[in-house]
């Protein structure tokens, strides 16, 4: 009895230790979010969506700002009014999605794949992070 729920335990263990198992639970938790998302219009209060915490504390817009309401923009075929909620999310989309698919194809082919941005790719994200942030707020 022991012995076989050992071999349970590892063999469940083995399944989440799979390079597929991660990209596949974001994968999962994304299409619940989006499905919850496309019914709930988080334009209009009364919704059960997360606020964002910069902007709770310091009373300014972060990079991320109007993500939410630039997804559901999307979803709904409302490109100009997810371009005014946040251009950057709205440009960088297509990079994230193409890094999700990569983790993804590879996670399923068995292997592992973690991308690394070197020194300069990371300088250039901070850098328009924060020239984002400023320029949202200055306007």
């Amino acid at each position: 009895m022991a012995d076989a729920l050992r071999r349970s335990v590892r063999e469940r263990a083995a399944v989440l230790r799979h390079p597929a198992a991660a990209p596949l639970a974001v994968l999962a938790a994304g299409a619940a979010g989006s499905a919850y998302l496309y019914v709930t219009d988080p334009h209009q209060p009364g919704h059960v969506l997360p606020r964002c915490p910069f902007r709770l504390v310091t009373g300014l817009l972060c990079p991320a700002c109007g993500g939410t309401r630039m997804a559901y923009d999307v979803m709904h075929g409302h490109v100009a009014q997810a371009w005014l909620d946040n251009r950057v999310l709205l440009l960088a989309s297509p990079y994230a999605l193409t890094l999700l698919a990569r983790w993804s194809w590879e996670g399923l082919h068995g292997r592992t794949w973690h991308p690394r941005l070197g020194p300069r790719a990371l300088a250039a994200v901070l850098g328009i992070a924060v020239t984002w942030t400023v320029a949202r707020n200055i306007a």
